[in-house]
């Protein structure tokens, strides 16, 4: 290879010069019904809108799994003049079998838990 060359174009790669290929997430550990909840766990009163950016879904899926969470009595809703308020039932249980004994209050507090704040 000469001077001033890259390894990209051979197709080749470098490792100990290039960058870390930055790859798009295939899954991840929480479905978007959690991540829907712990976004309300950090703020009782968001907008819809809000809920799907931050979680990355459409305004109208954000809207299916609120009524998913509310029909299921993981949160209920509370209307306050144009917004809406919800509040979350920490002693509901998980649904899949292997984690039912467990409830959503104790997946909560792990993110609730700012870094640097001593509590683990």
């Amino acid at each position: 290879m000469q001077p001033g060359s890259s390894n990209r174009s051979s197709g080749t790669s470098d490792s100990a010069t290039a960058p870390p290929r930055i790859v798009p997430h295939q899954w991840t550990f929480l479905t978007n019904h959690g991540h829907v909840l712990l976004v309300i766990a950090t703020n009782p009163n968001p907008l819809v809108e809000d809920i799907a950016a931050t979680v990355g879904i459409t305004p109208r899926a954000t809207l299916q799994i609120l009524k998913d969470l509310e029909d299921s009595g993981y949160l209920h809703r509370l209307r306050e003049g144009r917004r809406t308020r919800y509040t979350i039932d920490p002693h509901q249980h998980f649904r899949h079998p292997t984690t039912s004994q467990k409830e959503i209050g104790e997946l909560l507090a792990i993110f609730s838990h700012s870094p640097g704040s001593g509590k683990h």
